[in-house]
């Protein structure tokens, strides 16, 4: 028993350190979770989750039979799918590329150009983004019109949107993201290199061989976990996006939340929204990490 004592004693420090991020995910994850069950009630904001009348599982009924549900789902699995499939490998391709470079004041200049863009807020990336590329007095459009060219109007298109939304992403995001995939490559064993070298491997067989190898763990973990988020789109970055004239491609379960939530009081039903999609994530989570384990990869859990 004093053998124990002395060992916690001993890891006291640990504990501190990781204390801070029990904290929060305590105080704005787990205790949060417990203001789920208004999406089974009638919330009135007056007599509190206490009083409230229950409803059962109305408002999942009120969703799924809402005629906006197809087009909210839809557009959400779009551009998570964009995301998933044409997003997450960017940062992938970064590391690698970064990886590559053998100067090492080079890597270093190109990873801090890379990573600054993520602590650009989203305010500021769509309003760069409607100066350069507005339809009326946009930067691009003006020097198109002056060449006699048409004017791109891609902010002002359904179609477009997605596409808006994916470069965006990948200016922003992708040189943050690949932070974990270049901290993979570091830990390679440089030996595996100059014994490829020795045996004749190019560079190409060398990123085929070695470095991609070694990230396959990594980009199976993210994967798994980003498929708990496959109907997060993010609030923000949509809402700014958004006008009129591309509502039917930008109309997601995150914007559709905040009017039926903030704008009209419906909290009750914006929360049943909200479990639905924690409840889809959940899913494939779970689906995928059995499914990475029966191919012999690692899983979450």
């Amino acid at each position: 028993m004093v053998i124990h004592i002395k060992a916690y004693i001993r890891s006291m420090p640990l504990y501190v350190m990781i204390l801070p991020g029990m904290l929060f995910f305590l105080l704005f994850r787990y205790i949060p979770m417990m203001g789920l069950v208004v999406a089974f009630q009638e919330y009135n904001l007056f007599q509190g989750i206490m009083k409230s009348p229950w409803v059962g599982l109305e408002h999942f009924q009120r969703l799924f039979s809402d005629t906006d549900f197809y087009r909210l789902f839809t557009n959400t699995l779009k551009l998570s799918a964009i995301n998933l499939f044409l997003y997450f490998p960017a940062p992938i391709v970064l590391a690698l590329f970064i990886n590559e470079i053998r100067k090492g004041w080079i890597a270093r200049t190109i990873q801090t150009i890379v990573y600054v863009p993520h602590f650009v807020s989203w305010v500021v990336v769509v309003s760069v983004t409607v100066v350069l590329f507005a339809p009326s007095g946009g930067t691009i459009n003006v020097l198109l019109n002056s060449l006699g060219l048409d004017r791109w109007n891609f902010l002002v298109s359904a179609d477009s949107f997605p596409w808006v939304y994916l470069m965006q992403n990948i200016w922003k995001e992708s040189g943050w993201s690949a932070i974990i995939f270049i901290a993979v490559l570091a830990s390679v064993d440089p030996s595996l290199y100059e014994a490829a070298i020795m045996d004749g491997a190019n560079r190409m067989k060398q990123l085929l061989h070695i470095s991609l190898p070694a990230l396959t763990t990594t980009i199976v973990l993210l994967f798994i976990l980003r498929l708990g988020d496959i109907l997060e789109i993010g609030f923000e970055h949509i809402f700014l996006m958004q006008n009129p004239a591309n509502l039917a491609a930008s109309d997601v379960f995150d914007t559709y939340i905040y009017r039926v939530g903030i704008q009209t009081g419906q909290f009750s039903y914006s929360t049943a929204i909200g479990l639905f999609k924690s409840f889809v994530g959940l899913l494939l989570v779970v689906a995928a990490n059995g499914m990475a384990k029966k191919v012999g990869r690692e899983g979450v859990f």
